[in-house]
């Protein structure tokens, strides 16, 4: 029988994070799922939830005080919680950056802080960030996330390479489209810029229409608990358009790969 783990999965309010620690549950481990607010989360069956805020670490501190002291140990951590941004570069305010990079990057370090030391003193652990396809890949209109997910990729390597020494790794877990409020809801730069109108619109429909017609996070949750679980690998893609996605970047030519882009969201 699998050795049962102590696991914190942050956002799990919906989508991705929810399904993770859904499947975790019913693979037989112990699950601590984060939100933003207790008051207005839905439970999850068989998932303890913690109110805890990525943006504070005093929050964060807090949360997994509680969760070491009622579980005595934290195996496994997933770095889930983030959100998305759409609009052209120069229509992003410098605040508008700074609020995403606060959360899908500087939410991932944070996080990842407050867990180290009690993974190095245990001697073992698994970290696993939710990236995208999008931190190998370019996505007009949606740059600054873009460019946060390839910064958590920078993080995640370089992490795993500072803390192998005490028995913890760190992997990427990098999905494609997924049919989550994160994607459907996503929030537009406030300033607009009319040079950009019409290919953002067509982007922004091009993409909406995907993410209508994209999988559900079932998909995505098994690849997570797979990456924790298993053995170790740097990144994971789930199977389907995530994969092919990895496979065309790495063996397309960098003009073929442009070109199929700029197809893929409406773009001539």
């Amino acid at each position: 029988m699998p050795e049962l783990k102590n696991v914190i999965v942050t956002g799990v309010s919906s989508g991705i994070g929810r399904a993770a620690a859904e499947t975790f549950m019913r693979r037989g481990h112990k699950v601590y799922g984060t939100v933003r607010s207790l008051a207005k989360a839905t439970p999850i069956d068989g998932v303890t939830l913690v109110e805890m805020d990525v943006r504070d670490e005093s929050s964060i501190e807090g949360a997994i005080d509680f969760v070491r002291k009622e579980s005595g140990s934290i195996d496994i951590l997933v770095n889930n919680a983030g959100v998305n941004l759409v609009g052209a570069a120069e229509e992003t305010s410098i605040l508008e950056a700074s609020s995403l990079f606060d959360t899908n990057v500087l939410g991932v370090l944070r996080t990842s802080q407050a867990v180290l030391p009690y993974m190095r003193a245990q001697g073992n652990g698994r970290i696993v960030n939710v990236s995208s396809v999008l931190g190998f890949l370019p996505a007009p209109f949606m740059g600054l996330y873009s460019a946060s997910k390839h910064a958590v990729e920078g993080l995640s390597e370089s992490m795993d390479h500072e803390v192998r020494k005490f028995g913890i790794r760190v992997s990427l877990v990098e999905p494609s489209y997924t049919k989550t409020d994160l994607d459907a809801n996503a929030p537009h730069c406030k300033k607009i810029i009319r040079e950009y109108a019409d290919e953002r619109i067509t982007v922004s429909r091009t993409v909406a229409d995907h993410i209508n017609h994209a999988p559900e996070p079932a998909k995505v949750a098994d690849t997570i608990v797979d990456a924790a679980l298993g053995p170790w690998r740097m990144r994971h893609t789930p199977s389907g358009q995530a994969t092919l996605l990895k496979v065309l970047r790495r063996f397309m030519p960098a003009s073929a790969v442009d070109s199929a882009l700029k197809k893929a969201v409406g773009l001539k």
